[in-house]
């Protein structure tokens, strides 16, 4: 039977301690997230933990090199399995400079799971004025969505959304129809955006994510707000998990740094990052062993997807022909 991977990638969320007053996964009800974890929050005295719906552990966001990881570096490892920042000397972030730019280019995930003729997707939609600013050369663009384009994965815009082929980057589409220069969109309730992130990810052998509204609140978000965020995000999840039932795939969440688990906290932090992983549990036993850094998460993606069926044609958009 084919493997899929649902990448849940949610940028600057790190396992920190269990104190409500800075920890907003200390202080907010995730019902869904509890279920997961038998009752157990994602803080870092929850891990190691395995129950009968999925694994949590903590994996290594600094790679040996010194001060708080930054997004590019760390997404880049998370899109090739390199130590990026070992490697150009630096974190770095929060776009990809010309040396991390040209280690996406040379080879990434995207790319290593098109020339295996699997279909990928970036479920992410992006409003017209991103692609404007990316083509005026305003905008530089992050490490996921330029890893996805050199592999021909086509990014998506507010026609996808409105067909029901994408969503938001807050899931619902609220955070979208709140701007006034955006084109209208679907809006879902939470459990019904975790559910067609379910249904999304069905025709996709790699689907990927990027949650990047948890660092933006850990940036400027004040704890109540960041607690708002959270239960909300946790609302997506159990329509995510409700809606996967018994399939024999994997939801795979993970970050790039440490940020929203320590409020008040000038940056980035040290802290390891969830690898929160959701599925069948030998399946869950495969992806997380000897995995300790982030340098491990690609390979283990491949090895799932090559542990499945023979290849499929593929076309330049990456889905299938």
């Amino acid at each position: 039977m084919m493997t899929r991977v649902l990448m849940l990638f949610c940028d600057g969320v790190g396992l920190g301690t269990d104190d409500p007053s800075t920890n907003p996964f200390a202080a907010a009800t995730m019902p869904a997230m509890s279920s997961l974890l038998d009752g157990q929050p994602m803080l870092a005295s929850s891990t190691p933990l395995t129950t009968e719906m999925a694994t949590l552990r903590a994996i290594d966001a600094s790679l040996g090199v010194p001060g708080p990881p930054q997004s590019a570096t760390g997404q880049a490892v998370l899109l090739t399995g390199r130590n990026v920042p070992a490697e150009i000397g630096q974190h770095y972030g929060p776009k990809p400079n010309p040396a991390v730019a040209a280690i996406l280019a040379e080879d990434n995930l995207f790319r290593q799971v098109v020339r295996q003729g699997r279909k990928v997707a970036l479920l992410n939609a992006y409003p017209p004025r991103y692609f404007d600013g990316i083509r005026s050369g305003r905008r530089l663009s992050s490490a996921i969505p330029l890893a996805a384009a050199s592999a021909g994965v086509r990014l998506r815009t507010d026609e996808d959304l409105r067909a029901g082929q994408a969503l938001s980057a807050d899931f619902t589409g609220e955070g979208w129809a709140s701007q006034p220069d955006f084109p209208p969109g679907l809006i879902y309730t939470a459990a019904e955006a975790g559910a067609r992130l379910a249904q999304l990810s069905l025709a996709y052998d790699l689907a990927w994510f990027d949650y990047w509204l948890s660092d933006y609140a850990g940036h400027r978000a004040s704890l109540g707000e960041a607690v708002r965020l959270l239960v909300a995000f946790d609302g997506v999840l159990g329509g995510l998990v409700r809606e996967w039932g018994g399939r024999q795939d994997l939801i795979v969440l993970t970050s790039d740094h440490g940020n929203l688990e320590e409020y008040g906290r000038r940056g980035h932090t040290i802290n390891p990052v969830p690898l929160l992983v959701i599925g069948p549990r030998l399946l869950r036993e495969s992806f997380v062993e000897g995995l300790t850094d982030l340098t491990g998460v690609a390979p283990a993606i491949l090895r799932t997807l090559e542990g499945s069926l023979p290849a499929i044609d593929q076309n330049q958009d990456g889905a299938a022909a």
